[in-house]
């Protein structure tokens, strides 16, 4: 196995929260035809491309972030809006932190060239200042930050971000890489693995389990952006019983600390240590 073999990816996941009846946190379903993961419920996410380092996207952005991390941002908002059909922006002309974000106007108008920049047949960039608007990079909260384990041949250095989601703007899936779009309490869509009725992989999991201990997006936001993050490198071991288990770090705060190898490969269709990967 070489050297480039191993080195983890940048990518980003977003946590889009509303309050609605109940506090929700958005989630979209692998189509069953990718190899990862399929038909399992994820986060908006991927891997972060070329363009999202571009040094143009300096005067497009609110928020003063180093390189790397305006990357991993940069990365979710396009994520968000490719298999959502969310945009994070604002006018150039009202840009700045606090400043409201643009409604479902600007979505729709949007909306046709989704594929087309998931395809990478046009930039994600060169929307932006067609449309005149600058990403809100300023609204993310870093929330999670987990890499693959060293032993599996495609790792990703994975950044998680929570975000109020527009309260004028509709989610819709992509139809290509998720079939479905929807809004779930974080402790709904653990029953919902729990009961067998939808298939969540480990770090999935665990953030969920980590979100559902608030109860608003005002409450989320405010006790997250003050939480340090702790990495998570999932490292294989054996439990009590000698069984094979993926461990994180207890430091991490999330609502466990270990997970069967059985229940990871069962999970994600027999790719193991993927499980703590991107979501895609």
């Amino acid at each position: 196995m070489n050297s480039q073999s191993t080195e983890p990816r940048l990518s980003s996941t977003i946590l889009l929260l509303r309050d609605a009846e109940q506090f929700q946190v958005l989630m979209v379903k692998r189509h069953y035809q990718i190899d990862f993961a399929a038909g399992a419920l994820v986060f908006p996410g991927g891997k972060a491309n070329d363009e999202d380092s571009s040094p143009d996207w300096g005067s497009l952005c609110d928020g003063d972030f180093d390189d790397m991390e305006r990357a991993a941002r940069i990365s979710a908002l396009r994520e968000a809006y490719e298999e959502a059909g969310i945009i994070l922006a604002r006018p150039k002309s009202g840009r700045g932190a606090g400043q409201p974000l643009v409604g479902q106007d600007i979505a729709n108008a949007l909306d046709p060239m989704r594929a087309a920049v998931d395809r990478r047949e046009a930039s994600f960039l060169d929307l932006m200042r067609q449309h005149d608007l600058v990403l809100a990079l300023d609204t993310l909260v870093h929330f999670g930050h987990w890499i693959t384990p060293t032993m599996m041949p495609k790792r990703f250095d994975t950044h998680f971000y929570l975000a109020p989601t527009p309260p004028d703007q509709i989610a819709e899936n992509d139809g290509r890489e998720t079939t479905e779009a929807v809004w779930l309490g974080p402790q709904q869509a653990l029953d919902m693995e729990q009961d067998k009725r939808a298939t969540i992989i480990f770090p999935t999991r665990m953030n969920l389990g980590k979100l559902a201990e608030t109860t608003s997006v005002k409450e989320a936001i405010e006790q997250f952006a003050t939480e340090p993050v702790v990495t998570v490198l999932p490292v294989v071991g054996k439990d009590e019983n000698g069984d094979p288990c993926l461990f994180i770090p207890e430091e991490a705060n999330y609502p466990e600390s270990r997970e069967p190898l059985t229940k990871v490969a069962a999970g994600v269709g027999g790719e193991g240590g993927k499980a703590a990967a991107a979501q895609k």
